[in-house]
């Protein structure tokens, strides 16, 4: 037992902390305010103590009772890396569904067997990484190239949508009082295999109108608790020490008060020199690169560094006032989410309204193409090939828990299988091939990056072998990102992809085959025609990246996707003297087909074009409205109200996002996809601050 212990003490667990000689110190006494409690331990514990705490592996401080506890946990689609647990679609497919109220509902419960988990870890002593209610999630990097292989985890490549799923994530975390985190700030999408050396260069205009408003929006409309900041440098100086970033940006433009937590083992690339992995070593020792960020702006390091933050502390790079603010913050939000923990005991396993992981892969299926062949008809015999056929890991995608049980498509479509049978092919890609720094020899793949997007050119074959053979083939795509499909075109009568789409996956996309469920999702990625028309990997100007800056000549766009029934928009009414503004209208269905489940889906979207600024998107996502209709029904009615975040112009002058000080000429569209040609215009209409005219 240590010195300081050698009086009589009974250690004794209680609701997650330890009593000390029998008594209860006034930072364990809930009936006290968090920031009493908070300010108790910041003035008993030692400056080592401190310095210990600000690192992702906290130890327990026995001699105040204060529990171990570990900051590195991850939720991107459902508890990970702690045993059993739900497993939803990925987050890329989740963008799918363009609905951030569905999103919300399921970090709820996400939320909520995190709680139980930590709880089950506790009774067990267990106080290790995955074992904690802090959550590194959601991944909110804008999808910016379908190269990058961690694409999946994001939201997709545009900032409104991105922004809103993001929030919804964040809400449903903290709203089950769980700490989520925002990750990683900023400009981080790829190349995989050099990011601990790669220096992202991006010009002002498209660091504030696409890189940052993500962010920028979840922190000013949410009380995210926890701020990552990435691998890449930007800009020449690493994230994690960049003080324009942190400091002016974060901080300062955008007032952000909680914890900015590093990658795990970003600060290692700003000194270390590793023959190995090429590193960004801008700075020459540990305690520099240390003293920058945490004499700043950090307050949590993901790693190993405690001995570099205490040689920054001793050399006075760090000085005690700062320890002590960093400290603050991160026993605020430690001791509020365990507190909260520990009062869920008992409660329900599932929050009321929270969806299935199979209703959330239903909804996050895109219809791409069909050519009459979909839905099947219940007694349709199968032919079923593919690489990802059988696959039982594939739907898990990655940053994953491991389900009770895994649906896989082949399992899902067994009593349809037969000799002879309209082929149902299952290909794509699969996280084994693409993701965080993976070790793939494979021709088209790079460290968990591609370096072609077209399918492999084994799949390729298939398809024009089952052509040859006078097939008709149905191209399931399970995928994490967007796939060019110019070349197998002719080969398929339907396409859908269906992502990676967690423990239901395979029962999902049976639904879908034959025509129990019309309630498909849409692409929250461009699927470019092919791997041509993308501009060159390492550069993050975005000049013809994504549907807002990119004429598609061939593909897929953004946002597109088919139902079994045709819908329209129609009797669109505009309100442009309103704030926010205001668009409203009709969904009208064409055609009878009932769907099994009774119910039809799409979701409205509505585009903004600046006709003022040359350097403007074509057009951007400012709102959606997802439109259910029950069975029988053939209209509905939907609104959307735009936000006047979304409204604001890039100025020149201030080389930065605003509402614009005079009057510019903006336009809305409004459809089911991004494509300009079935798109609706409405009115054109001078906007300036939050005056119409």
């Amino acid at each position: 037992m240590k010195k300081y212990a050698a009086i009589f003490v009974s250690i004794l667990s209680i609701s997650g902390f330890v009593r000390v000689n029998a008594q209860v110190l006034p930072w364990m006494d809930t009936t006290r305010s968090l920031d009493d409690r908070v300010e108790w331990l910041v003035q008993n514990l030692t400056t080592d103590e401190k310095l210990s705490l600000l690192v992702h592996q906290n130890p327990a401080v026995e001699r105040l009772g204060l529990p171990a506890y570990s900051w590195w946990n991850e939720a991107l689609h459902g508890v990970a890396r702690a045993g059993t647990a739900q497993v939803f679609p990925m987050p890329v497919a989740m963008a799918a569904t363009f609905d951030p109220a569905l999103v919300q509902r399921v970090f709820r419960s996400v939320a909520a067997e995190g709680q139980r988990k930590y709880l089950e870890a506790q009774d067990t002593g267990y106080t290790g990484d995955n074992s904690g209610v802090t959550y590194f999630t959601p991944n909110i990097n804008i999808f910016r190239d379908p190269r990058w292989g961690r694409g999946m985890e994001t939201y997709g490549e545009d900032p409104w949508l991105t922004a809103n799923m993001g929030l919804a994530c964040v809400r449903g975390l903290q709203g089950g009082h769980t700490a989520a985190c925002i990750k990683h700030l900023a400009v981080h999408s790829g190349p995989e295999g050099v990011r601990h050396e790669f220096d992202s260069r991006v010009g002002e205009r498209d660091l504030r109108t696409t890189y940052l408003p993500a962010f920028e929006y979840i922190v000013k409309n949410s009380d995210v608790s926890q701020v990552m900041c990435g691998y890449n440098r930007l800009n020449g100086e690493p994230c994690c020490t960049n003080l324009r970033l942190l400091r002016d940006i974060l901080r300062g433009e955008w007032g952000y008060r909680g914890i900015v937590v590093t990658d795990c083992w970003a600060l290692n690339d700003a000194y270390e020199l590793d023959t190995v992995i090429p590193r960004h070593r801008t700075h020459a020792s540990a305690a520099l690169a240390y003293g920058d960020a945490f004499g700043t702006e950090v307050d949590l390091e993901c790693g190993s560094g405690l001995p570099g933050l205490r040689a920054a502390a001793s050399y006075g790079y760090i000085d005690s006032d700062k320890i002590d603010e960093h400290l603050r913050r991160v026993l605020r939000v430690r001791l509020a989410a365990t507190d909260a923990a520990r009062r869920s005991r008992g409660a329900a396993a599932v929050p009321d309204g929270s969806p299935s992981p199979l209703a959330v892969a239903q909804q996050s299926i895109v219809l791409l193409k069909n050519d009459g062949l979909l839905p099947l008809h219940a007694s349709t015999r199968l032919r079923l090939e593919g690489p990802n056929a059988y696959d039982s890991v594939m739907p898990l995608g990655n940053y994953n828990g491991f389900p009770e049980h895994t649906v896989t498509i082949g399992e899902a479509l067994r009593a349809n299988i037969g000799e002879g049978g309209v082929v149902v092919y299952a290909g794509g890609l699969s996280p084994e091939l693409e993701g965080e720094e993976l070790q793939v020899e494979k021709e088209g793949f790079l460290r968990g990056d591609r370096t072609r997007i077209e399918l492999p050119r084994e799949q390729v074959d298939d398809l024009k072998r089952l052509k040859a053979e006078g097939k008709r083939v149905v191209l399931l795509l399970c995928t994490g990102s967007a796939i060019a499909l110019d070349e197998v075109q002719p080969y398929c009568d339907a396409i859908m992809v269906v992502w990676y789409g967690g423990q239901d996956m395979g029962t999902a996309v049976a639904d879908a085959l034959f025509g129990r469920t019309d309630c498909f999702g849409h692409l929250p990625v461009t699927f470019y025609g092919s791997t041509a028309q993308l501009p060159p990997f390492d550069d993050y100007d975005m000049a013809g990246r994504t549907y807002r800056y990119l004429d598609l000549p061939s593909g897929y766009p953004f946002g597109h996707g088919l139902r079994y029934n045709d819908m329209r928009v129609s009797e669109l009414r505009f309100r442009p003297n309103q704030s926010p503004l205001h668009v409203e209208g009709i969904v009208k269905m064409d055609s009878t087909w009932a769907p099994q489940a009774g119910s039809h889906r799409a979701v409205v979207q509505v585009y903004l074009v600046n006709l003022d600024d040359s350097r403007a998107p074509l057009r951007q996502l400012v709102g959606t409205s997802v439109v259910n209709m029950a069975e029988g029904q053939r209209t509905a009615k939907f609104a959307v109200d735009v936000n006047p975040f979304w409204l604001r112009t890039f100025d020149e002058g201030r080389q930065q996002l605003a509402a614009p000080a005079t009057p510019v000429t903006l336009s809305y569209e409004v459809g089911l996809s991004s494509d300009p040609a079935k798109l609706l215009p409405t009115a054109t209409f001078l906007y300036c601050g939050n005056q119409q005219q």
